[in-house]
């Protein structure tokens, strides 16, 4: 789908509530290709966290910091708010983004590597093999194998209400797994 602004083109992988537009989710969660230089989409009242999956990265300038995004698998917090103007480091790369309306919502990412992580329930959680296969275990329903680029949603009516915790554990040395996880409040 185009980013808010047009500039550019963005995957989604989980929006709530289901179906919601770019003005009304609570939360989501996408993938972006940034192809050239340019502003970032304007988001009032979202919190946003990204993070670099491929290419050499991106600068971000905005009026309250900059953001050298240039380390993969990094997570870097700001504020929709903010006017941000990115600037590719050395051709289009393509990162991870995660939204949360601020007062309606409150989430994190997490980055999971080697031996793995558990996540106490949450209203909803996202995993998302960012490199490699990874698992992602939910108590009393089994293991479910996630490989590269493929996510899983699970929602509290899958974990936190059967009393359940998330396991995620990478498969291979050098996989990764970007975990989000959210709750209403």
């Amino acid at each position: 789908m185009p980013w808010k602004n047009g500039a550019g083109r963005t995957s989604e992988i989980a929006v709530h509530p289901a179906g919601a537009g770019l003005d009304g989710f609570a939360w989501r969660v996408s993938i972006a290709n940034v192809e050239r230089d340019g502003p970032f989409s304007a988001f009032p009242g979202i919190d946003r966290t990204i993070v670099l999956l491929d290419g050499a990265g991106m600068r971000l300038q905005g009026s309250e910091r900059e953001i050298d995004l240039t380390a993969r698998y990094v997570p870097h917090d700001f504020r929709g708010d903010e006017s941000v103007d990115c600037k590719l480091v050395s051709g289009p790369c393509r990162d991870f983004n995660a939204m949360f309306r601020r007062g309606r919502v409150r989430g994190s990412v997490t980055v999971v590597r080697r031996s793995g992580a558990e996540f106490d329930p949450a209203q909803f959680c996202v995993s998302y093999a960012a490199k490699g296969p990874h698992e992602a275990t939910i108590a009393r329903r089994g293991a479910r194998r996630l490989d590269e680029g493929h996510a899983l949603v699970a929602a509290e009516s899958v974990s936190a209400a059967e009393g359940g915790s998330i396991a995620v554990r990478p498969l291979a040395d050098d996989a990764v797994a970007l975990v989000v996880c959210v709750a209403y409040r």
